[in-house]
């Protein structure tokens, strides 16, 4: 499937900006499925002061906001061509080790809630199953709903309210996931929707680690495994490490975030 995507995110401050930067994780991963066939950005008031690759082999600019600006506007777009892979990326590679998605994060500590939730799933079958089981419990115990969890909610605390979004849906498989002792990390991208071109906001979905397999994608708030629809843009343990977006200002706090995301199926050209 050939992806036509343009993206762009428009911040406005409260008062001129004295200093200020946006690390930007919105460069598509070339990986099994999925290929990219061109990327671009276009900043205003903003400029491109370094690019480097993290931890988590995710590439990763560096913006810094011109001064005294009240208004900044980034956009990015391109065209990706994805196939059916059953969710399934492939053996683990990189600068992190397996064994490092494991560990708890702020984001994805288990309590009581998320101890609960993987009480009599079955794991006498294989960990692939065990993750589909574990994906559609959360999905039938925590509801998706909107504007009743932020980017600071943690995996704990969305299982334990019975709601929240998919980045919820992400941590809350994660912490479980980790739990029972299967590697899981998080994955922001974009999703093509069925019914519409424009969206709000990028998407997520974890991926949890099969021997034989490698990563396979969950995207629990669609209850599927990602197919062509999807882009993988970045992965990490958390949120915090795959945020397409993320920025700091001095003299200034931000007061406006809009958000136009266009995501359409292209014909290939003949």
């Amino acid at each position: 499937m050939r992806l036509a995507i343009r993206h762009t995110t428009r911040y406005r401050f409260d008062r001129p900006v004295k200093h200020g930067l946006q690390r930007l994780r919105l460069f598509p991963k070339g990986t099994q499925g999925q290929r990219v066939l061109d990327w671009s950005f276009d900043y205003e008031n903003a400029r491109e002061e370094f690019s480097y690759e993290d931890q988590n082999c995710n590439r990763v600019m560096l913006l810094s906001v011109t001064q005294d600006a009240q208004d900044v506007v980034i956009t990015c777009s391109g065209t990706v061509m994805t196939q059916d892979e059953a969710g399934v990326i492939g053996q683990h590679s990189g600068h992190m080790p397996l064994w490092a998605f494991l560990g708890a994060t702020d984001l994805t500590r288990p309590g009581p809630g998320t101890r609960k939730l993987v009480e009599g799933l079955d794991q006498n079958g294989g960990r692939l199953d065990l993750l589909h089981g574990l994906s559609a419990r959360i999905r039938d115990r925590v509801r998706y709903e909107t504007g009743r969890t932020g980017v600071e909610t943690t995996a704990e605390q969305a299982v334990s309210g019975g709601c929240g979004v998919c980045q919820d849906h992400a941590h809350i498989f994660i912490a479980a996931a980790r739990f029972l002792g299967i590697p899981a990390r998080y994955v922001s991208g974009y999703l093509m929707m069925d019914d519409r071109v424009d969206q709000s906001a990028t998407h997520a979905w974890a991926e949890g680690h099969v021997p034989g397999l490698g990563w396979v994608g969950f995207d629990v708030s669609n209850g599927i495994s990602p197919d062509p629809r999807y882009v993988r843009l970045a992965s990490g343990r958390d949120y915090r490490e795959a945020a397409p977006v993320l920025g700091t200002s001095l003299g200034a706090s931000a007061e406006g975030l809009t958000v136009n995301l266009a995501v359409e199926q292209q014909q290939a050209e003949q």
